[in-house]
């Protein structure tokens, strides 16, 4: 009987340990935030004061992880006190470890945020290639791309062509041979995202890229095994 009840109760401490990791798991992050992954330039209105913030997917207290670039908390003090982020109804939220708002955001443009008018100064956010005149559109992705390993080892070339997959991507080919990494995947389409380019599955998750050099893309948020897109 002694042992039926010790085997009970451990039964009944498993189950509760369960449900409070299910009530606790973190929720699969919206299109909202994977748009929002990477750098963005931080600029006042005359655009004579700037810095980078990384978004990033890891959590973070009350919100997301972020990186103030180096010069961000003395160009700008007033952010000095935020830890990470949030982004809801289109307004992307720079928090304390409390979760209280520091600075808001509202999307003008695709692309560009400006901080709510209720702060002392104008603030804006823009992507690091818009900032930097590297913003891509669809017609500069056209062609052939390798996928490779961050060792240069490829696994797959693909085609990103200029015909429609539906109202909103592209049509690709694969080439045979490809990594089964890329063919479970199974890429079927593909768009542009705030300077960031969207491989769309036709089993998933889209996959999304950031340009890092010329002609080069990492995947973002970057996996274990990281994955290169390389133009031919």
């Amino acid at each position: 009987m002694r042992h039926h009840r010790l085997l009970l109760l451990l039964g009944l401490a498993l189950a509760a340990a369960t449900n409070a990791g299910a009530q606790t798991a973190a929720p699969p992050p919206s299109d909202a935030v994977k748009s929002m992954l990477g750098g963005w330039e931080m600029s006042n209105a005359d655009r004579d004061k700037t810095c980078i913030i990384t978004f990033k997917l890891d959590t973070a207290g009350p919100g997301r992880a972020l990186d103030l670039g180096g010069n961000c908390t003395t160009t700008f003090p007033n952010i000095k006190d935020v830890a990470a982020w949030t982004i809801d109804n289109d307004a992307l939220r720079l928090i304390d470890t409390k979760g209280k708002q520091v600075l808001a955001f509202n999307e003008v443009e695709n692309g560009m945020f400006e901080s709510e008018h209720s702060s002392d100064t104008l603030y804006f956010l823009q992507t690091v290639a818009a900032a930097e005149g590297h913003e891509h559109t669809p017609d500069t992705m056209f062609g052939t791309w390798t996928f490779t390993r961050a060792n240069g080892k490829p696994i797959c070339q693909i085609t990103l062509m200029d015909t429609a997959a539906d109202t909103d991507s592209f049509a690709l080919q694969t080439k045979p041979g490809c990594d089964a990494l890329i063919t479970g995947f199974a890429p079927r389409a593909w768009r542009m995202d705030r300077g960031q380019f969207v491989l769309l599955s036709s089993r998933g998750e889209p996959w999304r890229f950031e340009e890092n050099e010329t002609n080069t893309w990492h995947r973002i948020p970057e996996v274990r095994q990281p994955l290169m897109m390389v133009k031919q």
